[in-house]
Order: structure tokens, then C-alpha cells, then sequence
């Protein structure tokens, strides 16, 4: 039986770090974003909840499939097991994060599209 892909995606979200899992992650039909569908979160029988990951579980409730501009993402891991989702403040926690310079698309010229 094949092993079921699990992804963990780091991105930047308003000058906080997300960390999130799902179960797709794809280039998506939009071009500049990635698509994330599928969230996974941790199982709710847990004895401590962690309030970051129960904020995010709220901010996402509902939603199926969201994106996330190109530039905003700092790296994607296909992982065996999913761990705990949380959001930490930029520039703290384990090293420090830094995302794409923009614009990440220009002209032939190496104006910046617009």
C-alpha cells in the first residue's frame, strides 16, 4: 500500500510565519500562487491544545483550497508524519526566515512586470 503525501508549507502571512499541513500542494492554476488543499491539524483528543494551532483551525474552518503568493512561501517538505500547525511572529524562533525578493517576475528586460 502506497504512503499517503503529506506536506509541510511554511509561508509568511502578515508578518507572522505559518506553518501548516496538507495533503496537496501544486503550482495551481494561478499564475504566481501556490494551491494548498486538504489541511490537516493535529487530533482534537489531545489533553494540552496548543493555541496557535487552535487559531489557526479557526481562521481556516471552512475552507477547501486556499493560495499563497509565490514570494510569500519559504519552502515546502513532503514529510512522513504530520506534526502540531503554528504560527510564530517573523524573525523569531528557530533561525531566521527570510522569503523571496520581489518581484519574483520581471520583463525581458528586467523591468519588474506591472
Amino acid at each position: 500500500m502506497a504512503a499517503r503525501s503529506r506536506y509541510r508549507i511554511v509561508f509568511h502571512n502578515q508578518g507572522q510565519v505559518y506553518e501548516i499541513y496538507a495533503k496537496s500542494v501544486s503550482h495551481g492554476s494561478m499564475l504566481g500562487f501556490v494551491e494548498v488543499e486538504g489541511l490537516l491539524f493535529g487530533e482534537r483528543t489531545q489533553v494540552v491544545v496548543d493555541p496557535s494551532e487552535e487559531r489557526l483551525r479557526t481562521e481556516f474552518k471552512g475552507v477547501t483550497r486556499f493560495f499563497v503568493p509565490m514570494h510569500a512561501v519559504v519552502r515546502i517538505d513532503e514529510v512522513e508524519k504530520e506534526g502540531a500547525s503554528r504560527i510564530t511572529e517573523a524573525g523569531k524562533g528557530e533561525g531566521t526566515l527570510m522569503p523571496f525578493p520581489s518581484p519574483v517576475f520581471t520583463k525581458p528586460g528586467g523591468d519588474p512586470v506591472k
